[in-house]
């Protein structure tokens, strides 16, 4: 661990900063990276803070090594956190604040995939805006050879970004799926040489968060509201505002007048 990571959940999650960016690592490779219940309450506490931090401009999660991004859940303690429905109950309150606070943070976040992606890992990072993996990946939700469900909230966003008939495929076969077939139904922006994964994903995070700030939260917000209400009918005034807003910041000013003039703009978020 360097001097710019610190350590959460007893050394588990890695938290990195470079510049503007920061990386979240899953740091259990012994587990393929397993993401434990108390992983998942630091993600529900750590993200909204980083959320906050306004010298922060992106989020990357990835796992450690190369054999995973996550394998999900470690089932070794399925006996003494989900062995009956009430304890499941109890571990959902604590899972699903940390998946709703990455799909909450208003800032791009983005996925660096090597080998597994199953089960909550594939749900973590259906919760990021970019995700981006190496060739030789794998994704699924392979629940039912368990014999346990997954539920309403970890589903939408699968239905939101594959589909119905793919997300049932997924469920119903508990096959895992090539990183060509989910980049084919869209669940991936990009797929790469197992050994390209990284440069890519950090030269992404770098150009995205050259950009200005307040435009790629607006952004963020008009797609989601979009997948909510398709129609927008429940549009507000402020909602139809926010269209409009940008032209009042400093970051249009600086944009327009970096184009005028052949040079790089400097957007800090105003």
């Amino acid at each position: 661990m360097t001097a710019a990571t610190e350590g959460f959940a007893g050394g588990k999650l890695l938290l990195g900063r470079e510049g503007q960016i920061a990386t979240i690592t899953f740091n259990h490779p012994d587990r393929m990276n397993a993401i434990e219940l108390e992983m998942w309450a630091e993600l529900a506490r750590l993200v909204p803070e980083l959320d906050k931090d306004d010298n922060i401009r992106v989020l990357i999660f990835r796992g450690a090594g190369e054999r995973a991004f996550s394998a999900g859940a470690d089932i070794s303690r399925f006996a003494e956190e989900r062995s009956n429905s009430a304890q499941a109950r109890e571990y959902s309150e604590q899972f699903l604040p940390g998946l709703d606070a990455i799909d909450a943070f208003n800032k791009p976040t983005l996925s660096l995939i090597r080998g597994a992606c199953v089960g909550g890992g594939i749900e973590l990072a259906s919760a990021t805006d970019i995700r981006i993996a190496g060739e030789s990946s794998r994704f699924g939700v392979p629940v039912a050879k368990l014999g346990l469900v997954a539920g309403y909230s970890e589903l939408r966003r699968f239905v939101h970004s594959i589909g119905p008939t793919r997300t049932m495929d997924m469920l119903l076969t508990a096959r895992l799926f090539s990183a060509k077939e989910m980049l084919d139904v869209g669940f991936l922006a990009r797929v790469v040489p197992d050994g390209e994964v990284e440069k890519t994903v950090l030269e992404t995070a770098g150009r995205i968060a050259s950009l200005a700030p307040l435009v790629q939260r607006w952004h963020k917000e008009f797609v989601k509201t979009i997948l909510r209400d398709p129609s927008l009918d429940t549009l507000i005034e402020e909602d139809i505002a926010k269209q409009f807003a940008s032209f009042d910041t400093e970051d249009f000013k600086e944009g327009v007048d970096a184009f005028l003039s052949k040079r790089t703009p400097r957007f800090e978020g105003r």
